[in-house]
């Protein structure tokens, strides 16, 4: 199957776009998929996208009328993958005025 001429640089700059999240992933695949019936033209290439290694597991799988409009929208989901991971490692402290111990200095 032909695959956009673009597609290479676009995948790689938005997958490295990821790594502002500090989440561990070792190695990201890619798979597109061309459906051949003439009647699934807008959805004839499906991308999907896994992660493999030491972190999260993360798959995401998208349809699109071309290889690249596939992809955006699996990177998407993607993203809000990561984020959440990002997101739950995060150690937040609560500590509000009502739950703080005052000293009321007399």
């Amino acid at each position: 199957m032909e695959i956009a001429s673009d597609f290479k640089p676009i995948a790689e700059e938005k997958l490295h776009s990821m790594e502002r999240f500090s989440v561990v992933i070792d190695r990201i695949e890619v798979e597109i998929l061309h459906e051949a019936n003439p009647r699934q033209g807008k959805n004839s290439h499906r991308v999907v996208i896994t992660s493999h290694g030491s972190g999260p597991l993360l798959r995401a799988e998208s349809k699109g009328f071309n290889d690249v409009a596939a992809f955006d929208n699996a990177i998407k989901r993607i993203e809000l993958q990561i984020r959440k991971v990002h997101e739950k490692s995060k150690s937040v402290g609560r500590e509000t005025v009502r739950t703080m111990d005052l000293e009321l200095g007399e």
